[in-house]
């Protein structure tokens, strides 16, 4: 059987680990980035906070990648309030994963891994790729693969209608990396991701996030506003400085419980933000070129998916991952677009969940997705509690992990109303009632100008 070449346009999180993925399967992996490794930790803005659960991150352990294992904060669990308003809380859930999670800084990440692949006998160039350079490169290799997911050559991959729900961009963005945070948010029991959604104006969450200089220990935060909301003030933001400046004034407005925490934060570099808008959508895999050879969409080329899940980082890694296993089944028969579109779909028919979950977030919540944060409302992610409403709290959290486990419960009432009663092990009636008496004592006591009371609030000093 002889050696497949493989080249790959794009070193971000899904072209790297393909590159990983396929050298170390024995094949020749020539590797074609714009930045070069030293571009990555200086002059490039990272392009998420990549938050990753437990079954992508296997990957990475799988190919040897997994660098910082020792040295992160691991996010171990969710805590979600959902806000009627500003400075007001209906409830909060607080679920424990069952795997720890954690946010690499891309730029550190790629600047590591391209080195890596390097070292491992695999072919780096540093080139911006044209369509007619694509096409050239289509020609060398056996199989060639696009993980770019922004410029020219993604437009040679098709939009999926069939599989696309949005056709303009859902939620104006923005994300500032920052350090000065207290390494805990509130209670001793671990490091949480913290989402505030208000279902009128958008949704806020931050999470522990190392780093590029491997050291700081800092904090990504990140807006998902509803256009001309509340929310959406980040549209004129020229740096890192004014998106984090821009930031705290909404946390003390619409969030103050969070402001104790968020008050010194600095911008851990000049570089450490993002703001603007992008369409998600799915783009048919296989792309014809001005030739007529064909290429295949990966990573963000093939699923641009809005952040607020936590799912694109995720998506990728699963990808690529099911992506080198068919591969590597193939032999020596050609990659053609039969082959591409079929091993996509078996993607897609195991992971279209990942979109399902984000387009529920998206969305205004189901009644469904009310029902299941109400009965977990009560739940405080101690290690002890076992009660009925964390046992639906932690199903929640770890929904994020494999959003197959739980997401269609997310949106059918019937389906919802069953899950309730299996976890927790009572009617659904009941864990309801309980968790609206919750919600109307806390918002008696805010009226009152008193704490609610909700799960764990009080942040923590500096540790």
């Amino acid at each position: 059987m002889s050696k497949k070449r493989i080249g790959i346009v794009g070193a971000g999180q899904a072209g790297l680990l393909a590159a990983h993925g396929f050298l170390q399967q024995g094949c020749e992996v020539s590797l074609y980035s714009e930045q070069s490794p030293d571009d990555f930790l200086t002059l490039v803005q990272p392009t998420g906070a990549a938050a990753r659960f437990h079954t992508a991150l296997e990957y990475e352990r799988e190919l040897g990648l997994n660098h910082w294992e020792h040295e992160v904060r691991w996010t171990t669990y969710a805590h979600v309030s959902l806000c009627a308003g500003a400075n007001n809380r209906l409830m909060t859930m607080c679920g424990r994963l069952q795997k720890p999670a954690c946010a690499i800084d891309l730029r550190l990440q790629s600047h590591r891994w391209m080195r890596d692949f390097e070292s491992g006998g695999g072919q780096l160039f540093i080139e911006r790729v044209s369509v007619a350079r694509l096409d050239e490169i289509a020609k060398e290799n056996d199989l060639t693969l696009v993980a770019a997911g922004r410029g020219e050559i993604r437009r040679v991959f098709e939009r999926d209608d069939a599989r696309s729900t949005h056709t303009k961009p859902v939620r104006q963005l923005a994300m500032v990396g920052v350090t000065g945070t207290p390494q805990h948010f509130d209670g001793a029991h671990g490091h949480p991701v913290k989402f505030n959604l208000f279902p009128d104006h958008g949704e806020c969450f931050w999470m522990p996030w190392h780093h590029k200089d491997a050291k700081t220990r800092g904090a990504a935060l990140l807006v998902e506003a509803r256009p001309g909301g509340p929310l959406d003030k980040f549209r004129e933001a020229q740096s890192a400085e004014q998106v984090a400046e821009i930031l705290l004034k909404l946390i003390k407005e619409m969030m103050p419980w969070d402001y104790a925490w968020a008050r010194n934060m600095q911008p851990a570099d000049a570089n450490a933000w993002l703001s603007g808008t992008f369409v998600p959508e799915i783009k048919k895999p296989v792309g014809t070129l001005p030739s007529g050879r064909i290429v295949m969409a990966v990573g963000d080329a093939a699923m641009s998916i809005d952040p607020i899940a936590g799912q694109g980082a995720n998506c990728g890694n699963k990808m690529v991952r099911h992506l080198v296993q068919r591969a590597q089944a193939h032999g020596d028969v050609p990659f053609d677009a039969t082959w591409m579109n079929a091993t996509f779909d078996s993607f897609w028919q195991r992971h279209h969940w990942i979109d399902k979950l984000t387009n529920l977030f998206l969305a205004p919540m189901t009644d469904a997705g009310k029902e299941f944060l109400i009965a977990g409302f009560g739940s405080t992610g101690r290690p002890d509690d076992d009660s009925p409403q964390q046992r639906i709290a932690d199903a929640f959290a770890n929904n994020f992990d494999d959003p197959a486990q739980l997401t269609q419960a997310l949106y059918d009432i019937k389906e919802a109303r069953q899950t309730i009663e299996r976890l927790g092990r009572r009617h659904w009636m009941l864990a309801k009632l309980k968790g609206v008496a919750r919600i109307g004592k806390g918002q008696v006591m805010q009226k009152l100008g008193r704490d609610p009371n909700h799960p764990s609030t009080a942040p923590f000093a500096l540790t």
